[in-house]
């Protein structure tokens, strides 16, 4: 088998996830390389440990950029340090301003407070960064390079977290409101309340994408060994608790049968035929592509084109 149903028109996010070393990004650059020969495709790497310049074989940074080579196809490695900075210099004011009416916190205090880390920030910030651009609607399809999994289902919980922050705030702001009320003084809408109904506005729209299996679909890439099966479970799970669809399942880098294979390879081949079989048993109800161990790196245009062609069958 292969993958299928990615060019559809209404499909515009598709997300590549997995344990690091299992092929994400081949996979990734793959499809979007197989996209782009009929729609304009814009490649995205969320992970911190950025390796689409090295899967491309050009420099690609934390601008959008075409791929050289591919028409239709552009890249970006989102730089969450920038995309909060961006985020700060947006929205410092009112943020500051929902703190100011709503503690006890002088200037000092919020500065500082401002200034620090938020858990789980730079999956915010990357997540909101793919949200913007797709709401500029200058690409057909976007399709994610994720980080490993753990924080490819933290990019996922984002909208929670983003929902809970925002909570915290709303309630600050409502008992400001109340005090005013109190004292008999004007309640007037400002700033900070239309920064946070854009805010859940953002979160709602997140949502509803990550759940619209028509737009967005998840695909998992796996290899056929016991620790990387055990955390495809794992991520599958949590993928439908999230309502991700997820239609198709990678199972990257396996030894093929043969007469001619060594001792060693013959056992690697047995070995890893046990979780293959796990994984057609476990998956029964996703569409499964099995792509053959390849000798070397997959790096560069050319060998990218002939992994996308055994990927999708179009040779």
């Amino acid at each position: 088998m292969s993958l299928t149903g990615l060019r559809e028109p209404g499909l515009k996010l598709i997300l590549f996830g997995g344990k690091g070393g299992v092929g994400k990004t081949t996979c990734a650059s793959s499809a979007a390389i197989y996209c782009a020969q009929q729609a304009k495709t814009l490649l995205i790497s969320t992970d911190p440990a950025h390796s689409l310049a090295d899967s491309l074989g050009q420099e690609i940074g934390d601008t959008i950029r075409p791929v050289k080579g591919v028409e239709n196809l552009s890249a970006l490695e989102v730089n969450a340090e920038k995309a909060m900075a961006g985020f700060k210099s947006k929205y410092e004011n009112e943020i500051k301003l929902i703190f100011d009416n709503s503690s006890y916190m002088d200037a000092d205090d919020i500065n500082a407070l401002f200034t620090l880390p938020i858990p789980g920030l730079d999956e915010v910030m990357s997540f909101k960064t793919i949200v913007d651009l797709i709401e500029a609607q200058q690409f057909d399809k976007y399709i994610v390079d994720t980080a490993p999994t753990g924080h490819a289902l933290r990019l996922l919980s984002m909208p929670g977290l983003l929902d809970e922050w925002i909570k915290v705030l709303a309630t600050m702001r409502w008992k400001y409101h109340r005090v005013v009320d109190a004292f008999g003084g004007q309640n007037r809408t400002n700033a900070a309340d239309d920064f946070m109904l854009e805010m859940k506005k953002t979160v709602k729209h997140i949502e509803q994408l990550l759940k619209d299996g028509r737009r967005c679909e998840f695909v998992v890439v796996t290899i056929p060994e016991s620790m990387v099966v055990a955390e495809t479970e794992r991520l599958v799970r949590s993928l439908k608790t999230y309502g991700v669809a997820v239609r198709q399942l990678v199972i990257n880098q396996v030894v093929e049968s043969g007469l001619g294979l060594c001792g060693f390879c013959r056992a690697r081949h047995k070995a890893q035929q046990v979780w293959i079989d796990r994984l057609h048993d476990r998956f029964r109800n996703l569409r499964a592509t099995v792509m053959t161990a390849i000798p070397g790196e997959v790096q560069g245009l050319g060998a990218l084109n002939d992994f996308k062609n055994k990927l999708f069958e179009t040779v």
